[in-house]
C-alpha cells in the first residue's frame, strides 16, 4: 500500500519526456561508486541513488583494506566527490530485503544495479569446522577494521602461541601481517581500538600459512609478500623441498613474470635448516602442499580447536583446464594451534527476487545484464544489472571494479538507447522521491552523505587525540547517534 501511494504521488505530475534516467545502486563499495560515476558522466541529467545497509559508505575500502595500507584508501576522496554531485545521493542504513525489497526498487527506478559484494564466506566442508577458535578471515578483518557487525568477535589471542591461516592469497597475508607486526607500528593507523588492545596482549608468536599447492602457484602478490617479509625481527620458515620446481612449474613460471618474482622472493627468504630462531622472535611459516583434512578438538577446552590435520598433496595436471591441481597422497600430519583463520574465499548472498548461480556464487549475467537463470535459455531481466564481485566473483583489486563498471554502464547505455529501461506507459519512475517516501512510511532512519560526514569528522577528531588518522566508531548505536546529531 505504501509503495502504491509513493508511485501514484510521484507519477501524478511527471512524464518520461521530461524526466531524467533514475538509477538505484545497491552497495556503496568501489563497484557501486565507479558505476555511479560512469552513469553520471554518460547520461546528462541522470539521477543516481546509492543505498547501503551500513551508515558508512565505501564498502571494503573501509572495512577490508588493511589499516597499515592508507595509500589504498585515498580512492575514497574520488568516491566522496561522486557522492557530493547534486545528481547523486548516498542513502545509508537501508537494508535490501528488510527495509525495502528488490521488487519495490524495480518499481521505483528505471534501472537497479546490484553491487553489494560478498558478505559471507566459503566453507572448507571438513569435520569439526564448527569448533570455537575457528574464524573466517573476513570476520577477523572486519574485527580489526571496526566493522559494526564484528566488533564483538573477540578472538582468543592469549591461550595459544600458534595460529594457522588456511589459504595463501593477499587476505591471508594481510591477517598474518596484522598478527605479527609490532603493535607500536599499528598504533598510528586507523585500526580499531578493541583490536589494538587485544593484539597488544596477544600471545601469538607463530603463524602458519597453509596452502594446497606449491610456491609456484601462490595466490598473493609480490607487493604483499615483500611487505610481510620486511616485518622487524620476524623469522621466515620455508621448507627448501617445497621450493623445488617440476618441469610443469618451470613452464608455469616462464609464462608468468609476477609468479616468477614471487618464487624468487620466497627462495631468498627461505631459512637454512641449521638456523635457529632467537628467543621470543616471531615466526611466519609458509606451508605448501598441505590440504586441510579435519580440525582437532582440545582435550582440556571442550569445543575449542587445538589443531589441524592436513594431508600431503602432489600436483597433477587437470585434463580439462590444463592447470596443476592438488591431489591427496594419503599421508597425514597434525599441526597444533589455538586459532584458525580460513582465507579460502568470500561468498555473495542472494536476496529474494534476484536470480543466483549457487555453483559459481554470482548473479547470472551477460555484460552486467542480469539473466533470469543460469542457463542458455535464460532471458534478460529488464532494468536489472549487476557489478563487482556479485557479477564476476570475489577476484581482482579495487581498480578491477572500474573496468567492471564500464562494461555494466555500457550495457545500461545501450538499453537506454533502445528504450528498454524506460517505461512505455508514458509515466516516469518515482526514483529518489518515491524511495524516501516509502522508507519514511516504514520508519527507516536513513543516513545521508551529510550524516556520514558527521561520522567522518568525529572519527578524525577522536583519532587526533591518539596520533591516529581516525578512531573508528564501531557500534551501530554510536554510528547512528553521531550521524543523526
Amino acid at each position: 500500500m505504501a509503495l502504491s501511494r509513493a508511485l501514484n504521488f510521484c507519477r501524478s505530475f511527471s512524464t518520461v519526456s521530461s524526466e531524467p534516467l533514475r538509477v538505484c545502486i545497491v552497495g556503496s563499495g568501489p563497484a557501486g561508486f565507479y558505476t555511479a560515476d560512469k552513469i553520471l558522466k554518460a547520461h546528462e541529467g541522470a539521477e543516481v541513488d546509492i543505498v547501503d545497509r551500513l551508515p558508512t559508505p565505501f564498502g571494503l575500502v573501509r572495512s577490508g583494506v588493511a589499516p597499515d595500507h592508507p595509500e589504498t584508501k585515498i580512492v575514497t576522496n574520488q568516491f566522496s566527490r561522486v557522492a557530493q554531485n547534486r545528481r547523486c545521493s548516498f542513502i545509508g542504513n537501508v537494508s535490501l530485503g528488510a527495509s525495502i525489497s528488490l521488487a519495490e526498487l524495480r518499481e521505483l527506478y528505471d534501472a537497479v544495479v546490484l553491487s553489494y559484494g560478498a558478505e559471507s564466506d566459503q566453507a572448507l566442508g571438513i569435520p569439526r569446522e564448527d569448533l570455537s577458535g575457528i574464524y573466517a578471515a573476513r570476520e577477523f578483518v572486519w574485527w580489526y577494521n571496526g566493522h559494526p557487525d564484528c566488533r564483538n568477535l573477540a578472538p582468543d589471542l592469549k591461550s595459544s602461541d600458534t595460529a594457522v591461516i588456511i589459504g595463501q592469497g593477499n587476505v591471508a597475508l594481510d591477517v598474518a601481517r596484522i598478527l605479527l607486526r609490532p603493535t607500536s607500528e599499528l598504533a598510528t593507523t586507523d585500526i580499531s581500538c578493541h583490536a589494538l588492545a587485544a593484539l597488544s596482549e596477544s600471545s601469538i608468536r607463530k603463524v602458519y600459512l597453509v596452502g594446497r599447492r606449491g610456491a609456484a602457484q601462490a595466490a598473493f602478490t609480490a607487493k604483499e609478500l615483500r611487505e610481510v617479509l620486511r616485518i622487524k625481527d620476524l623469522s621466515i620458515e620455508i621448507r627448501l623441498a617445497d621450493l623445488s620446481k617440476t618441469p610443469a612449474d618451470e613452464e608455469e613460471l616462464k609464462n608468468n613474470r609476477i609468479k616468477r618474482r614471487i618464487h624468487e622472493l620466497l627462495s631468498k627468504a627461505a631459512t637454512p635448516a641449521t638456523s635457529v630462531c632467537n628467543p621470543g622472535q616471531k615466526e611466519l611459516h609458509f606451508v605448501f602442499f598441505r590440504k586441510p583434512d579435519r580440525f582437532l578438538e582440545s582435550d582440556c577446552r571442550s569445543g575449542h580447536v587445538a589443531g589441524l590435520r592436513v594431508e600431503r598433496t602432489i600436483l597433477k595436471e587437470d585434463v580439462g583446464s590444463g592447470k596443476q591441481i592438488a591431489v591427496g597422497t594419503g599421508l597425514f600430519e597434525e599441526m597444533e594451534c589455538g586459532l584458525v583463520l580460513k582465507s579460502v574465499g568470500y561468498k555473495s548472498i542472494p536476496v529474494d527476487g534476484l536470480p543466483f548461480d549457487h555453483r559459481k556464487g554470482i548473479v547470472p549475467n551477460v555484460r552486467g545484464r542480469v539473466l533470469s537463470e543460469a542457463s542458455e535459455d535464460a532471458q534478460v531481466e529488464k532494468g536489472m544489472y549487476v557489478c563487482g564481485w556479485l557479477k564476476r566473483g570475489p577476484t581482482g583489486i579495487i581498480a578491477t571494479n572500474l573496468y567492471c563498471a564500464e562494461e555494466t554502464v555500457a550495457s545500461i547505455s545501450e538499453d537506454v538507447e533502445r528504450g528498454v529501461v524506460t517505461s512505455r506507459s508514458g509515466l516516469s519512475k518515482p526514483g529518489r522521491e518515491g524511495l524516501l517516501q516509502l522508507l519514511d512510511s516504514r520508519n527507516v532512519k536513513i543516513v545521508p552523505f551529510g550524516g556520514w560526514e558527521k561520522i567522518d569528522s568525529e572519527e578524525k577528531r577522536r583519532g587526533s587525540l591518539k596520533n591516529k588518522p581516525r578512531e573508528k566508531l564501531t557500534s551501530w548505536q554510536d554510528l547512528l547517534e553521531v550521524a543523526t546529531k
